[in-house]
């Protein structure tokens, strides 16, 4: 069963400090022998965090027994201003001297329907399943204005549902071209985590905590089958929530 946190933070500081700590003290967790496997986000809040982390947790956890994946890609290289990869490398995992083979980027430059192919292989193996998927330890994910989480899009809210685990799809607008995980992989996970700020998220944020799947958007379908979900917002997202006495909402 699904245990489900929503906290407040009144700072975007005070919630990468706590999400940083959360990481680390999964990782902490994590048996001698074995790997932490976490699917990362793109976007604004995890770069905070992100560089969080580089800061403060270093010495903190042993990183040599973190696998890295990404819970979604723009079909773009490597070194391009959009890639979430580049964002994590520079914020991130150049700092933690991470080793090359724990790092498994989705190859935004090669074909997309092959790399959405080569990339649940690459998950398949180095993944372990449970109940005929891969189970993360934890899967970060960022919530769009239009209720998209990952590259699952509100036109496309069917692949949540997909078969696959990973799919090619293109942006509704701009039509550009992305690699996403799946429904299917990401309510498999131990933990879900969405990272939210700004006062841009305010009525999603409502719509999608206060309706749930009534809403019909993809974000509304993230519900760990036998997981951890945790909403991290900063005060400007939850603006319209903490007005709502029917939400338990933790204030931090």
């Amino acid at each position: 069963m699904t245990q489900k946190k929503i906290i407040v933070f009144q700072s975007v500081d005070n919630l990468a400090a706590y999400a940083a700590e959360l990481i680390s003290a999964k990782i902490s967790e994590t048996p001698d022998g074995t790997f932490f496997s976490v699917a990362l986000s793109g976007g604004s809040s995890p770069e905070k965090i992100f560089n969080y982390i580089a800061s403060h947790q270093t010495g903190k956890v042993n990183w040599n027994k973190v696998r890295f994946f990404w819970g979604d890609e723009r079909c773009v290289q490597p070194e391009d201003d959009e890639s979430n990869y580049k964002m994590a490398h520079i914020n991130l995992l150049s700092n933690l001297r991470i080793p090359e083979e724990n790092i498994f980027r989705i190859h935004g430059e090669a074909i997309p329907n092959t790399e959405a192919v080569r990339y649940s292989k690459i998950i398949e193996k180095y993944v372990a399943p449970e109940d005929k998927w891969p189970r993360f330890d934890m899967v970060m994910l960022g919530l769009g204005e239009d209720g998209h989480t990952a590259s699952i899009f509100p036109e496309k809210v069917e692949l949540f549902h997909s078969s696959n685990i990973c799919e090619a799809v293109a942006h509704p607008q701009s039509g550009q071209q992305r690699i996403t995980l799946t429904g299917q992989v990401i309510n498999n996970a131990k933990d879900v985590v969405f990272l939210v700020t700004g006062q841009s998220k305010e009525k999603i944020v409502a719509t999608i905590l206060q309706e749930h799947t009534t809403s019909g958007l993809p974000a509304s379908f993230v519900n760990p089958t036998k997981g951890n979900l945790t909403w991290l917002l900063d005060a400007d997202a939850a603006k319209l929530l903490i007005i709502n006495p029917q939400l338990k909402l933790l204030i931090k």
